[in-house]
């Protein structure tokens, strides 16, 4: 098969070649798709610059999620799921022809779902999910902060929360997200070109806090949404994208330390998601996410945005477009 394969760590016009590699087999677990093409995540422009520490060492396939129809399935892995079109997620291995994961991060999609939008399903809408649905349980009335929230998860995490009942406020870096992050149900759409969104969080919060911060930056954002929370309130970080505009002794400096004894004096909790971890440990609950996903995108009540679908030689472009932040949805690339 052919693979996009990562070859050295720098901008992405220099980090990848298409290169051949064996065809995998599947584990007893494990189905093999063959991709009409795969998802990109703000992970994978960490992994190009070499700032994702799960990512194997070049040269390396990397990606997370494809669609395609199963090829091969494993001894484990239901037969039925032969000829199925599905869309997956992966633990690397996304940028190749044939992809092999683990049936349970699997579900099956009809012909007429488009491309992209079944991606933005998989790792950001299954974050999304565990997040607001299983790790941090949103309540009618809380009041919500999510960070990049014209991102892929951002976005899912926007329609969840007002779908919940909940006052969101949402932070993004352009007016145009801004006018997005509204149209998903945000009651404050925050520019944080335009300033401070601590100060902009507190004008509008008033005497009350956060119940809730989704972050996705880390870094300096940490100690702000921390005095933004009230008592019991969460903040639950699944990201660090700070860390690539710095050095990792800065991101960590920024980010300061935190002592138990004052989280429970203060009854405030710090929630860290990592979902690699989760499926290497917990595949049965990303099944769970995933088809909860799937149910509420069938009924209408979850609307991933796509930004574009590239053709696969233009994978550099992709990299770079999603890693600038001039992104409005989900990045996908069609072999």
């Amino acid at each position: 098969m052919k693979a996009w394969t990562l070859i050295a760590h720098g901008a992405p016009e220099r980090a990848f070649a298409l290169r051949e590699h064996p065809d995998p087999d599947p584990k007893p677990h494990q189905v093999v798709i063959r991709c009409e093409g795969f998802g990109l995540n703000y992970a994978d422009a960490m992994c190009v610059r070499g700032l994702y520490r799960e990512a194997p060492p070049p040269p390396c396939i990397i990606g997370y999620e494809v669609v395609g129809r199963v090829e091969r399935v494993g001894s484990a892995a239901p037969a039925g799921l032969l000829g199925k079109r599905v869309v997956a997620m992966t633990r690397f291995g996304g940028y190749g022809e044939l992809a092999a994961t683990d049936h349970r991060a699997c579900a099956i999609i009809p012909d007429d779902l488009p491309f992209g939008e079944a991606l933005a399903l998989a790792t950001q809408g299954v974050t999304a999910w565990y997040m607001a649905k299983v790790l941090s349980p949103l309540q009618a009335g809380e009041r919500v902060l999510v960070h990049s929230a014209a991102g892929g998860v951002g976005q899912l995490l926007v329609q969840l929360a007002a779908q919940a009942g909940c006052e969101v406020f949402a932070v993004v870096g352009s007016a145009s997200k801004a006018d997005r992050a509204r149209e998903l149900g945000a009651a404050l759409a925050i520019d944080r070109s335009t300033g401070d969104y601590e100060l902009q969080a507190l004008k509008r919060l008033g005497k009350h806090r956060l119940d809730a911060s989704f972050n996705a930056v880390a870094g300096r954002t940490f100690k702000k949404d921390m005095r933004l929370l009230g008592s019991g309130g969460r903040l639950v970080l699944f990201g660090g994208a700070e860390r690539g505009g710095t050095s990792t002794l800065g991101f960590v400096w920024r980010m300061g330390l935190v002592l138990p004894i004052f989280l429970m004096m203060k009854s405030k909790s710090i929630l860290g998601v990592n979902m690699l971890k989760l499926g290497d440990h917990k595949p049965e609950l990303i099944a769970e996410c995933l088809r909860g996903v799937m149910d509420a995108h069938a009924s209408g009540a979850l609307a991933p945005r796509v930004h574009d679908t590239y053709d696969a030689p233009r994978l550099p472009e992709a990299l770079s477009a999603l890693a600038s932040g001039r992104t409005l949805g989900k990045v996908a690339v069609r072999w």
